[in-house]
Parts: structure tokens; C-alpha cells; sequence
């Protein structure tokens, strides 16, 4: 009986021509992610949402109650007007306390992002929920791109980033909502000059998204003709980039930048005119054993079916197989024996004493995590190794180290480096040191 196929109202998405051409790798991995979605303990995630939706394969049962989880933790925060908050003050203060609460909350930094992602996860839901809430949303979305912006005046970028800047301006285009130009030309300057830069490096995905935004608004006409041919030719020159920028093995960023990138291809149907996409295809099927994180496979999924954000804005809800499992993640088991790996903390900014922190070797178990690693770091003099990292959809993210804590205002973060000052291209918890390697931490500008 459970082999019997399960037809059930979803959405269905535009030919998959572009999709990955070995479907059992890619059904473990939407299994895997639908495990890490069901674990208890964890925040919802709109991003891995939005993955499980523009994915070939469903558990509609438990995506209905993922999406009940994200709606029970947005719609408190942005479910009304922007100015309800001071509407209710008076008479109401004990019942609206919570709200008045998440309003605050909301208004103290902006949240484009993850809003953003919300959005395109409620246009891609099946059946779609009460338009009438969204409205609200949308109202926030543009307020937080407004506020976002205030940033850039007084610093020369966003207060999130250009990326975050980039998913809000998406969202708004998927909804069919238009935008006004100056704040397209925002993103389109900084495209121009060229800013989307993250730590002295090419930000693959800022630029992809942007592109991606930009396609939208050409492809929906929401924007005037000047404008579209300014927009088409920005998209044009971050793909030919993109080409350019192809490594030898096949990616273009690094192995976690590569989906959003070929998601441009798709977007613009180029997948099947271009060899870099399929050199990109072929590179990311030999590496889907690098996406251990929730958010990381969710970024994954689209283009391995052959999808982008882009086609959450024709999804259409018809008849669709609903036969997927969740696979649980066994954690990878850690080897006999130890092993010696140096670490470093490095602070080149001006709020720091000395440039060198810390340089110590430090034994662990073979197979031990990065997270392990800073665990069973000693004292070096007479100041413990102290380290704190935050909770978030992608794992734990490193923001303070020896006490000194990175301040995102000042665009400060700490950068996980191999010993020749590459990126490891890998949080904490899931980079793996080998014998005798050599880590850095180094508290960084972006």
C-alpha cells in the first residue's frame, strides 16, 4: 500500500531541462533536508522552505506544518500595520503586550532577508495562504529596504547587505509588486561599481541574486523600457563573469556559491546553451556530500531540479507526487587516535592590541570538528582560549573569540581561513582540520 502514488494539490513548476541528471543523489538530499526540517529544538528557516518547495519531491503533510511553524513566528512580528503598535498603546497594554514586543523588535534592525524569504516561501505554498496578512508583509519588506538603505548613506552600504538588499527587492518582483526606481537604482549602481564584495573577494552570490532580482523585474515588466535595457545588460555582464570566473573543477565561487550562480543560467534559459552550467552540474553532483547544513542543501535543491526563484512567481497548484521520507543525518563518527592542528587568531583591525592573538597546537581526535578543535584549545599564558558562536539556520556561527566579540554595525565578522589564507568555505561545526593543518581565525572587515 505505501508504494502507491499519492496525488495531492501542490505546485507545479516549468519544464525541468536543466535538472541534474542522477535523481537518486538529489532524492537523498531533499530527504536529508527534510530530516534536519522535522528535528526538534530548531528554529524554522524560510530559506529551507522555500528549498523543500521548488524541489521535485514532497512530504506535503510536513511542509504544511513547517510552513505553520514560520507562520506562527513572522505573523506575530510583521501581521499588522507598521503603525499598529501605536494604535493599541492605550487601553490594550496587558493583551498586547507580545506584540507591541515583536513590534519593537521588528523596528530595531531590519530583517530584509529573512522576510524576503518568507515572502517567496508563502507565493510558493500549495494551497496559497490568506493574501490578506501579505499585505502587511509587503508593507514591512519595503520599509526594511527604505531603513536598509539608511545604512548606505551614512556608510557606503546597506545595514545588512547588498545580498539581503538584493532578496528583498526578489521578493517584492515575485509577489508582482512593484518597487520604486530609485530603489532599483540603488542595487543596479552598486552592481556598476562594482560593491557586491565580501572581505576583499568576489561575493558570487550577492551578484547572483541581484541578477536574479534584475531578471524579475525585466521579465514581469514592472519596470520602464530604459530601465529594463539597463537591467538586461547588468544581468548579461554577472553572467558572463560568472563564466569567467569558473574554476578548473567546476565551480564558480566556491562549491556553495555554485547553485545561486546557476541558478542566473536558469533564470535567463541559458542552462542548455552554456557549457559552464553543465561543467557547474557536473562539479556540484560530486560535492553534494559538502552540504551538511540545513540552509546549504535548501540553496542546493533548486538547481538540481532545474529551478530558480523565478519560477516561484508561475507556480500553479495542480496534481503532484507526494512520496518523500525524511532521512535522518548520522553524525559522522570520530576516528582512533589524535591529531595536531595549529590555530591562530589573528586581529588586523584598529580595536585590537596586537595583530597575533593567539598561535598554539592544539590535540584532538582524528576526525574532530573545527567546533571540537576551539573546545579543546589550551590556555595560551594566562588568559583561557574563550570562543562563542550563535544559533543559526546554517549552524553555529562564530562571534566572539579570546573576548573579542565581531560587531556586525562595523561590518566586522570572524574569517574561518586555511593556512595559506584561503576560506575554508565552511562553518564551524561542520570543517573537519586534518593532521598537522593549520587554522586560522582572523576577525575581518566585509
Amino acid at each position: 500500500m505505501w508504494l502507491l502514488l499519492v496525488l495531492l494539490p501542490v505546485a507545479v513548476l516549468p519544464a525541468r531541462g536543466c535538472r541534474a541528471p542522477e535523481e537518486a543523489a538529489v532524492r537523498v538530499l531533499s530527504a536529508r533536508l527534510l530530516g534536519l526540517a522535522e528535528e526538534p529544538g530548531l528554529d524554522a528557516d524560510p530559506g529551507v522552505y522555500v528549498g523543500l518547495r521548488l524541489a521535485g519531491d514532497h512530504d506535503l503533510h510536513a511542509e504544511r506544518r513547517y510552513l505553520e511553524r514560520l507562520q506562527d513566528a513572522f505573523q506575530g512580528r510583521y501581521g499588522r500595520s507598521l503603525g499598529s503598535d501605536s494604535h493599541s498603546s492605550h487601553g490594550h497594554r496587558h493583551r498586547d503586550a507580545k506584540h507591541s514586543k515583536d513590534t519593537r523588535a521588528a523596528s530595531q534592525w531590519p530583517e530584509t532577508g529573512r522576510l524576503a524569504l518568507y515572502l517567496l516561501g508563502l507565493r510558493a505554498s500549495c494551497p496559497p495562504p490568506d493574501p490578506g496578512p501579505q499585505r502587511f508583509l509587503v508593507t514591512w519588506l519595503k520599509y526594511y529596504l527604505e531603513k536598509d538603505w539608511a545604512g548606505s548613506r551614512r556608510h557606503g552600504h546597506p545595514l545588512t547587505s547588498y545580498y539581503q538588499y538584493s532578496l528583498g527587492v526578489l521578493a517584492l518582483c515575485v509577489h508582482g509588486k512593484r518597487v520604486r526606481e530609485e530603489v532599483i537604482q540603488r542595487l543596479l549602481v552598486a552592481e556598476q561599481h562594482r560593491r557586491f564584495r565580501h572581505a576583499g573577494s568576489s561575493a558570487v552570490d550577492t551578484e547572483a541574486v541581484a541578477a536574479l532580482a534584475f531578471a524579475c523585474l525585466e521579465r514581469e515588466q514592472l519596470v520602464r523600457s530604459r530601465l529594463a535595457a539597463e537591467l538586461r545588460a547588468a544581468v548579461r555582464g554577472i553572467r558572463a563573469r560568472f563564466v569567467a570566473a569558473q574554476s578548473e573543477d567546476g565551480f564558480i565561487g566556491n562549491v556553495f556559491s555554485t547553485p545561486l550562480a546557476m541558478q542566473v543560467f536558469i533564470a535567463t534559459d541559458k542552462c542548455r546553451t552554456h557549457t559552464a552550467y553543465g561543467r557547474a552540474m557536473a562539479a556540484l553532483l560530486q560535492r553534494l556530500d559538502a552540504f551538511t547544513s540545513a540552509a546549504a542543501m535548501a540553496q542546493a535543491l533548486p538547481v538540481l531540479h532545474g529551478r530558480s526563484y523565478l519560477d516561484i512567481a508561475s507556480m500553479q497548484c495542480k496534481e503532484e507526487p507526494d512520496t518523500l521520507k525524511p532521512l535522518a543525518i548520522e553524525p559522522l563518527p570520530v576516528g582512533p587516535g589524535n591529531m595536531m592542528v595549529r590555530l591562530v587568531v589573528e586581529c588586523p583591525v584598529a580595536q585590537c592590541p596586537q595583530h597575533l592573538l593567539y598561535d598554539l597546537p592544539v590535540p584532538v581526535p582524528t576526525g574532530a570538528s573545527l567546533l571540537d578543535l576551539l573546545g579543546a584549545a589550551p590556555a595560551q599564558g594566562p588568559q583561557n582560549f574563550t570562543f562563542e558562536t550563535q544559533d543559526t539556520p546554517q549552524g553555529p556561527f562564530l562571534t566572539s573569540v579570546l573576548g573579542l566579540a565581531a560587531q556586525p554595525q562595523e561590518r566586522h565578522y570572524w574569517q574561518l581561513l586555511g593556512g595559506l589564507g584561503s576560506s575554508l568555505q565552511m562553518g564551524v561545526a561542520d570543517y573537519r582540520p586534518e593532521d598537522g593543518e593549520t587554522v586560522i581565525l582572523r576577525l575581518s572587515k566585509w
